[in-house]
Parts: C-alpha cells; structure tokens; sequence
C-alpha cells in the first residue's frame, strides 16, 4: 500500500477512574511516551502522532519524538470514540500534505505493547495480506454468563469438558493496537473491516489500565523490565547517593562525609565514555563541590528547583530529558526524577521516589549505587554499538 505508515495515540487529558491517565507513570515513564516509544522501537513506523487536547500530554509527546495534532473540545469528551478521534488526526495530517497509506492506533492505556508484535501487525496491513490487524491474547478459559436463570455456558457445552490440549484457542483483545488500511478505515469509519488478522501478545503483557489496582499492578510489573539504561547523559543528587546521608560533625561545627571509591571509578568510567555527569544538591556545603572536582564533573549546588536546574544543564548541552538518567533517594528528588526519562532511585529511598522510578538500583547511596549506574550505562552503550546479527564486523 502506498502512502506513509502512520501511528496514531490519541491520549485526551481528562479520565475519571486513573485522573491524568495518561500522564500516570509506569517503570518511570508516562504511558504516553511507553506508547511513543513502543511505536519507534518497533521500526515499522514513519511518522508518530499523538491526538489531545492537553498541554501537558503534547509537551510529553514532543519530548519523546512525537508530532501532536490538536483535538477539538467536542471530540476530547467521555462520550468521544477512538474513531472520531482518528478521522481527525488523519483529516489533519492529509490537510498538511502527508499521504497516510496505512494507520497504527495505540492505546497509551497498554503499557506493554510490544513493538515486534506491532511491526509484524504493519508488515501485514502494508504488504496488503490484511485489511486490519489487532493484538489479541490467547485464552483456553470456559465462558459463562450469569443471567436470571442462573449461569448459561458461552462458546461451549456445559456437558462436555475437552482437556486444553483437545481444544483451540480463543482470543481476546488486549487494546494495545490495531493497525489498518487508510482508505478502508475512512470508508468503513471503524477499526474492524474486510480481512481482520490476530497478532497474538505474550500474555504477562496485556495489560490495559482502567482503575488504580491496574495500574499498581502494571507498575509491579515494570520493575523488571529495564536492565540497561540507555541514557545519553547521568546526573546524580549529592547526599545520600554518593554518601550514605549521615555526616560527620567535629567540635567545631564543620562536617565530612562517606563516599565510595567504587562510584569514583564508575564517574571516571562515564567520562571515559563520554558521558556527561552533572551532581545537582540542594546542599551548598564545600564538601559537594570538593568531590565534584575531585571527580571531574559538572556541579549545581544550592539549586531550591532541580528540575529546573537539571533541564536547563541538559538544553545548554543540547540533551533530550528523555535521554538523561536522574539518581536520587528522597523527597526533594521527585521533580527531576518526574522530568526524565531515566528516573532511578537507590535502593532503601522513599516510597514515592521509588514510585516514581523506572529503575531501582540494588545498591544504597553511598555503598556503590554510582558505580551501578554506571556500568549499567554503559553495558548500554556497548550494546547499541556492537555489530547487530547479519552485520559485517
């Protein structure tokens, strides 16, 4: 099919049963941007289009590599479907000139989705072996409906209990995505139509958030997921990070600190990489500019705004957010960690920095959590520039 492969988010701002739904960070992330990201990483895409009506959500979407169009009050409501919001999207994207051959419609409500399972989804639709493709998981479960005369079997015979090995499966969609024809999709203004094809999901990922308990268990789940960390840049909070965040006070008032040799290699090593580190503390004692130049790093001290601070270091370094790793352990942390896109808390923080982070660390402040870090980091790097199978070395 001809014409651009487009995905399509639409992620409006109002939700009543999860408020801010989309913005509701899981491993860290907004899932708005896991939808943005899953859409790039799957490489099938050409173009990745985010449809809201919210601020908030567009300046997340942008960051992460988005374009957003702006959806109208009258299509940002409870009662507005997906479809009317695609139509819109596409009304938009063809007013601007761009040529959409074929639509992916993610649900930023699916945390998980998986790009290989949605690039195989394209391929189908693009290849025209199918008019639409939709993710679907598989189910082996007996269906019943409770009714006024009691429970009444679905899709079976309540006389006969086949072995799940002498039975086919079912599916049931997962909503992650459902990727189709265009010009079919305008003809038929829905998202089922002519040749519908299944592209089965693992299970453990289908997942779509609907209340707080789905969201808590989503979060669970995403715990797991994240080995590497792929960022482009670390800054790391002072107390409790590089130290153990106790101190030392002598007779006279003036005050030392633990720190680890360990992290001290893990920055050397950062450096030697070429990744840029920046220590940011709200603290304005000497001892955090002393190890700052002992280690040879950027330092921001005395900053009553991290976050603030943190964005306009990684701008003047022409840094994404998305791409900075945030180290920290408490309270004070929770702007910075929100605005990156490698949140990380060492282990033993506050619950709601470890809410809040996409990676908890193994290790506590003071006791090598930098050096983690850092080898993470750079497993990362090693990773993305090592010969991919196929690849002449």
């Amino acid at each position: 099919m001809t014409g651009e492969v487009v995905a399509i988010i639409p992620a409006r701002g109002g939700s009543k049963g999860v408020p801010r739904k989309n913005l509701a960070r899981v491993g860290g992330i907004p899932l708005v941007a896991r939808a943005v990201r899953a859409a790039r990483d799957s490489g099938a895409i050409d173009r990745v289009v985010v449809s809201t009506d919210d601020s908030e959500i567009a300046g997340v979407a942008r960051e992460w590599g988005a374009e957003v169009v702006w959806r109208p009050r009258e299509l940002s409501g409870d009662t507005a479907g997906s479809e009317s919001a695609i139509l819109h999207a596409l009304d938009a994207l063809e007013g601007d000139g761009v040529a959409v051959g074929t639509v992916a419609f993610l649900q930023a409500t699916s945390p998980f989705i998986p790009s290989d399972a949605l690039g195989d989804a394209v391929a189908r639709v693009a290849s025209g072996r199918a008019e639409c493709a939709f993710s679907a998981r598989e189910s082996y479960a007996f269906f019943w409906a409770d009714g006024p005369g009691g429970a009444d079997p679905v899709g079976h015979d309540r006389d006969v209990r086949p072995r799940r090995q002498d039975r086919d499966p079912l599916f049931i969609e997962t909503g992650a995505f459902y990727v189709f024809d265009a010009a079919g999709f305008r003809r038929a203004r829905h998202r089922f139509f002519g040749r519908t094809e299944i592209v089965p999901v693992p299970e453990r990922l289908a997942i779509e958030i609907d209340t707080a308990e789905e969201l808590d268990l989503a979060r669970l789940l995403a715990e797991s997921e994240d080995g590497a960390i792929a960022a482009r840049a670390v800054v790391t909070d002072f107390d409790g990070v590089h130290t153990d965040d106790t101190a030392i006070v002598a007779e006279d008032g003036t005050e030392s600190v633990r720190v680890s040799r360990s992290d001290g290699m893990g920055v050397a090593l950062l450096r030697r990489a070429g990744v840029p580190v920046l220590i940011l503390s709200t603290e304005k004692n000497p001892v955090v500019s002393a190890r700052a130049r002992k280690l040879g790093v950027d330092v921001v001290q005395g900053s009553s705004d991290k976050a603030r601070a943190l964005a306009a270091w990684a701008a003047e370094r022409e840094i994404p957010l998305s791409g900075v790793a945030y180290v920290g352990n408490d309270v004070n942390d929770l702007g910075a960690l929100e605005s990156v896109g490698w949140p990380i808390a060492v282990a033993g923080s506050h619950p709601l920095v470890l809410a809040a982070a996409r990676v908890v660390l193994t290790r506590p402040g003071g006791a090598g959590a930098v050096r983690e870090v850092a080898d993470r980091v750079l497993v990362a790097r090693r990773d993305a520039l090592a010969p991919q199978k196929g690849e002449r070395t």
